[in-house]
């Protein structure tokens, strides 16, 4: 089965760079400069981890805006000038690396499903997952701290 997986968009997030730190925190953000940890702050606009000295916001999301108990927002961080990952068939190095919840979502935002995968599997989970009828969408988090990943849709 084809699939899609995109990152967030980066318009939601460029302007926030252009603040100053108080501005930032008045927001309930925080900018942060990259140390050299391995593997690096996960971008939810690129799909890509940073590197040493990378600018990094820190800001809390609603990544599931939807009228339903699913509604879920959390801290993510997002790296400055960054494009939107979108592609098909193809899983980006970020998600291989680490372990995954995956969430099934139907058209009224209900939870179809789930599964807790090891990124380097993730087209197994996604293709059972999207075999639900019901599945109109997937979420794919990081199991460990439960934020917010990615979105995966049939392509």
């Amino acid at each position: 089965m084809s699939f899609r997986i995109t990152g967030l968009p980066a318009e939601a997030f460029a302007p926030l760079f252009n603040l100053s730190d108080a501005e930032l925190v008045a927001r309930g953000a925080v900018r942060k400069i990259a140390d050299g940890r391995v593997p690096g702050y996960p971008c939810r606009v690129s799909l890509t981890d940073s590197q040493a000295g990378d600018e990094l916001l820190l800001v809390n999301y609603e990544h599931h805006g939807v009228d339903s108990p699913y509604r879920m927002r959390f801290a993510i961080y997002v790296r400055k000038d960054e494009t939107r990952y979108d592609a098909i068939d193809e899983v980006p190095a970020q998600l291989r690396t680490r372990q995954l919840a995956v969430r099934a979502f139907d058209a009224d935002a209900m939870m179809v499903g789930w599964e807790l995968v090891d990124g380097r599997k993730l087209e197994d989970a996604i293709e059972r997952l999207l075999a639900n009828a019901r599945a109109a969408y997937l979420h794919v988090h990081f199991a460990a701290p439960g934020c917010y990943a990615a979105r995966v849709e049939r392509a």
